[in-house]
């Protein structure tokens, strides 16, 4: 399996790779999607706070059981080529590396940015008074390591078209022609 590992602070624009992917039809796991499925099994209400303690929880002792749970539905996808996101320390990194060839691309945008998109998008678990102090856990559960260890970066300041041809051409740099993998995901 080849993986593209997506980082970045919250509102970096991460959600640019998942809409590349799902457009090019690459299966695209995020272990935020699994705790905010989570949070409503359990019939939570989807607040910063109980987002961020159900997070806490899921990821274990080792801070890696998340992870699990995202590379063991990867594992059993079809694709060619999948995308992870919402690996936010380095042996979370490693355990993806273990078991998948992986590039771990990281998408950043100033500070000031990404408060206006957290205040724009309006998400029930996230919100601008709360912008520093998830920053703060982001970079407590280890999220800065992998963001400057990434193998390529994506400044996104500017346009989303911008950022897209960033990431195309990443993935093309690593992987070749992405419709031909595509091509290849469809035929299975």
């Amino acid at each position: 399996m080849k993986t593209i590992i997506i980082v970045g602070m919250p509102a970096s624009g991460k959600n640019i790779a998942r809409n590349y992917a799902e457009a090019k039809g690459f299966p695209y796991f995020a272990t935020g999607d699994l705790v905010r499925k989570e949070v409503q099994k359990r019939g939570l209400d989807p607040t910063p706070a109980n987002t961020a303690r159900l997070s806490t929880e899921l990821r274990g002792e080792d801070g890696l059981g998340v992870t699990r749970l995202a590379l063991a539905k990867a594992a059993d996808s079809v694709g060619t080529l999948v995308f992870m996101e919402g690996m936010r320390s380095w042996p979370e990194i490693e355990l993806v590396r273990q078991k998948a060839e992986a590039t771990l691309v990281a998408f950043i945008a100033p500070k000031k940015i990404r408060l206006e998109r957290v205040a724009a998008r309006g998400r029930s678990d996230d919100s601008p008074e709360m912008f520093m102090e998830r920053d703060m856990r982001e970079i407590a559960y280890g999220a800065a390591v992998p963001i400057a260890l990434a193998d390529e970066y994506i400044l996104n300041a500017n346009t989303v078209g911008e950022s897209v041809a960033a990431l195309d051409e990443i993935i093309k740099k690593y992987y070749g022609d992405g419709e031909a993998m595509n091509s290849r995901i469809e035929s299975k």
